[in-house]
């Protein structure tokens, strides 16, 4: 094959030129950036220094902050420097490692909020067994199995794009996709649509499948039970189907939109659509997580005033 078959640089074509507006666009995102840093960074430092947060449910929730912080660091500098710049040109190593974290952020999203609807389903439908089932080692391998599975799912398919060769270089997005390369291949991608539609069954759909099926499980125990225990199991996982929501939502519009033909959209909606599932979770897992579980509000609290007494 010619080298020129491999491009050495794609150019980020979905840019919009705002002219002067991009250095107000550059200190929103940087702040925002800012928020997501430090939000997560709270909920981690909260729940590991509480001996009292060191059960699977606080520590699943670290976990999704700790992805929030490996996503937001994997997209928000090239995006700051491409708000600032004339051209969006990214070299073909880079714009493959950004493909890789971004992806295995998304998969590592799903998997553990399908862990985190399974510790909730032990917890409501065999109480009496959720210490013995929900051990620190048993956590400790849901949250390696997690992280694990979607780095090897992710890296197939973008071992796969590496070697297609292509027609041209130019990416109709803000960021490097593993689609929008795709479409741009000189050869079929038969075979590659087919792994990749099993990757995605795999990492997407199983997991959205049984987190609806621990919560049908869940809804069948409560309509049994007494209003007391509606109201503790509602507290408890009303944070974890709203991120389950927020998620999905976010991830349907994405790989909707990837589907449409971007030219024909207003380019403003089709910038914020595909950059939805990268900037809601991250910033809004802290904020419902920090304000809808009392104990973790609580030593938020605890912190905030300990740190000012002691400035």
């Amino acid at each position: 094959m010619e080298n020129g078959t491999f491009p050495l640089y794609f150019n980020l074509t979905m840019y919009v030129n705002i002219g002067y507006y991009r250095y107000p666009a550059f200190v929103l995102c940087i702040l925002l950036f800012a928020i997501i840093v430090s939000a997560n960074l709270m909920i981690i430092l909260v729940i590991s220094q509480e001996r009292t947060l060191h059960e699977p449910m606080y520590i699943f929730i670290a976990c999704l902050s700790i992805n929030s912080l490996y996503g937001s660091a994997g997209f928000f500098p090239r995006f700051l420097m491409d708000l600032l710049s004339d051209t969006h040109l990214i070299s073909r190593p880079a714009c493959f490692t950004q493909i890789y974290v971004i992806y295995s952020y998304a998969s590592y999203e799903l998997t553990i909020l399908s862990i985190m609807a399974y510790d909730r389903y032990v917890a409501v439908c065999q109480p009496l067994h959720y210490h013995s089932k929900m051990t620190s080692k048993t956590v400790l391998k849901m949250a390696a199995f997690a992280w694990i599975s979607p780095l090897y799912s992710v890296a197939v398919c973008l071992y796969l794009t590496i070697r297609l060769p292509l027609c041209g270089n130019k990416i109709v997005k803000v960021y490097c996709a593993i689609w929008n390369i795709a479409k741009l291949s000189c050869v079929t991608t038969a075979i590659y649509n087919i792994v990749g539609l099993l990757v995605t069954t795999i990492t997407v759909f199983l997991p959205l499948a049984y987190v609806m099926y621990t919560y049908l499980r869940i809804l069948l125990v409560c309509r049994k039970s007494s209003s007391e225990f509606k109201a503790k199991v509602f507290q408890t996982c009303l944070p974890h189907t709203i991120s389950f929501v927020i998620y999905s939502i976010t991830v349907y519009c994405d790989i909707a939109l990837s589907r449409l033909n971007i030219e024909k959209l207003n380019p403003f909606a089709a910038i914020i659509v595909s950059l939805e599932f990268i900037l809601i979770p991250p910033i809004l897992n802290p904020l419902v997580y920090g304000l809808k579980l009392p104990e973790i509000t609580r030593h938020i609290f605890r912190m905030l005033s300990w740190s000012k007494t002691k400035t």
